[in-house]
Formats: structure tokens, C-alpha cells, sequence
């Protein structure tokens, strides 16, 4: 098939995860089809990933409510939220830009990199480069909505504290921002969906250890962490309103089985990290059901690793 929309990363990930066939990546695209673009406009939050001032990666929530990200066309998306957190003041103009779009509820996301054209007081211009639906495996439904009311300030931390070790082993869902590094052809920043049983993520001391289940070989976080093992971990606690974001370095262990269901493991070493309120309020978590899941057009059927 060629080297399709890989990077070198994500092409040792595939050949390293033991897979007799690769993906295609048909459903990658460096346009935005409208689905996605009617999808982002009715979001009422996005989770964004981007660089620190040493190039690693950072993550964090842009909430705004339905309406408050626009695509004037296939390439474009207007975001009119900002924060003033650590990973928030990143995004600036000219930097790279990893975007998730995920509506709980019914189980959809969508993913769109690129670089950010504008950036002020008022919100996001984002050139879209890189454009592909996920499925909505692993998705824990929920209904979430923005809370005007969530206080600004944020919390830093180093290492793994009690707060966040606590956060940690309830959570039911994370994101994970990573990158290729620069000059990687294909390559840039990227930020996705993990989720399992509430307490998959095991935390001793300072070291996380992630179950990785089957996914469509895509590879695109692992791919990353091959070429650049530094990564940003954010965890919300939905019902509690709160945020967590930690930075820190990935090692992927390809022949541990050891964790239930999953076909690797990953162990991730915290540094340090960030909490604040996340501006969001959970009203009421849905039961799993086929019901659901809402089909994405040229979504994998499968989580994209």
C-alpha cells in the first residue's frame, strides 16, 4: 500500500505490534467532509493538545457550548474559547494544534491537527491539515454541559500528588497528547481518546502503567512515543468538575500481556502537572448500549491508536 499517511513512528508501530496487514488510512484526510463540520459546531467542549516552551506535549479543555466552534470551510475551524492554564497559554499563533471533538453521549468523535492561523482573547483560528473520524468504542456515554460558573485559577504540582494519584484510579476515561517531533514528514501533534473499566489506569508512586487494547493499527499515539516518548496525560472527572493534566514520559512495553484485555501495556512516568475546574457539569451518565453508538461516515471500527 505504500507509506500512505504514516509517519516513520507509526510505521515501526504497526511492524512492531505483530500485525499481518496494515491500515490504509483511507479515512485520513487533509480536509474536513461536512459531517465533521456540523459535528464541531454542535460540541460543547473540545480537548486540545499543543507544545510546551521545550517542545513537549500539553493538553487541555476549550469549553464554550453548542455553537461556539465554527468552520467557515473544509479547512477551517473558528474556536471561540480560551484558558489561561499552562496548556492553555500555548496556544498561540503559529503553534501546532492537535483537536478532538467528542460528544459523550452518543459515543462520536472526530479528530482534526493542524496550526493555529490566530490566536487572541476571543478564541482559535485553526488551519486544518489532517482530518479522520474514530468509532466510538470505549466510550463511557455521558451528558455533560459547560458551567459558566467554574472558577479560573489552576493548581501546579510535581510528580504524582495524592490528588492527583486519587484522580487517577477512579477514572474511567482519559485523553493523551503527544507528538512526532519536529521535521517528521507527516508527523505533528496529536491528542486522543483512552477509556476502560473505572480504575483501568494503575498508579504506583510516580508511574502509571495503561492497558492497550486492540485498536485499528493505526498506531497514532504509539507511533508518537516511539520517536518522541514524552507525552501529556489529561484526566476529568466529570461529576466532580475537575481537571487534571500531567506531563511526563511514555515507555511502551509491546510483549506485556499482563493487564486484562489488553494486547500491550504502556507505563507513563509523571513529572509534574496541573488541576483546575474543567468547566464542565456532568447531568447524567447513561447506562452502556448499543443504542448509543452513532455511526461516523469512514470512522475505523475501532479505537485509533
Amino acid at each position: 500500500m505504500g507509506e500512505g499517511p504514516w509517519h516513520a513512528g507509526e510505521r515501526q508501530a504497526q511492524a512492531l505490534s505483530g500485525a499481518d496487514r496494515f491500515p490504509g488510512g483511507a479515512g485520513i484526510r487533509d480536509f474536513m467532509p461536512d459531517q465533521h463540520r456540523v459535528f464541531f459546531a454542535q460540541l460543547p467542549f473540545m480537548v486540545a493538545a499543543s507544545l510546551d516552551a521545550d517542545g513537549a506535549p500539553t493538553a487541555t479543555l476549550l469549553v464554550g457550548g453548542e455553537g461556539f466552534v465554527a468552520s467557515p470551510d473544509p479547512w477551517t475551524l473558528a474556536i471561540a474559547a480560551a484558558c489561561g492554564d499552562p496548556a492553555g497559554q500555548r496556544l498561540v499563533r503559529g503553534a501546532p494544534i492537535g483537536l478532538l471533538g467528542i460528544e459523550l453521549h452518543t459515543r462520536r468523535r472526530n479528530r482534526a491537527n493542524g496550526r493555529i492561523a490566530y490566536a487572541g482573547d476571543e478564541g482559535l483560528i485553526v488551519q486544518v491539515l489532517q482530518s479522520f473520524g474514530n468509532c466510538p468504542q470505549y466510550i463511557h456515554p455521558r451528558v455533560v454541559e459547560p458551567n459558566p460558573d467554574a472558577a479560573a485559577d489552576f493548581e501546579t504540582f510535581e510528580g504524582l500528588d495524592p490528588a492527583a494519584r486519587a484522580h487517577v484510579r477512579r477514572a474511567d476515561t482519559f485523553f493523551v497528547a503527544s507528538t512526532s517531533g519536529a521535521g517528521v514528514e507527516n508527523g505533528g501533534v496529536d491528542v486522543s481518546h483512552r477509556g476502560g473499566p473505572a480504575g483501568f489506569v494503575q498508579a504506583d508512586g510516580d508511574v502509571l502503567t495503561i492497558p492497550d487494547y486492540r485498536g485499528n493499527r493505526y498506531f497514532n499515539t504509539l507511533g508518537n512515543l516511539l520517536l518522541e516518548p514524552r507525552a501529556a496525560l489529561l484526566f476529568v472527572d466529570f461529576e466532580a468538575g475537575v481537571l487534571t493534566q500531567l506531563q511526563g514520559r511514555a515507555e511502551v512495553l509491546w510483549d506485556d500481556r499482563s493487564l486484562p484485555g489488553a494486547e500491550r501495556v504502556w507505563r507513563f512516568r509523571v513529572e509534574r502537572g496541573f488541576r483546575r475546574a474543567s468547566g464542565l457539569h456532568q447531568v447524567a451518565v447513561q447506562p452502556p448500549s448499543t443504542e448509543n453508538v452513532a455511526p461516523v461516515a469512514d470512522a475505523p471500527r475501532s479505537e485509533t491508536r
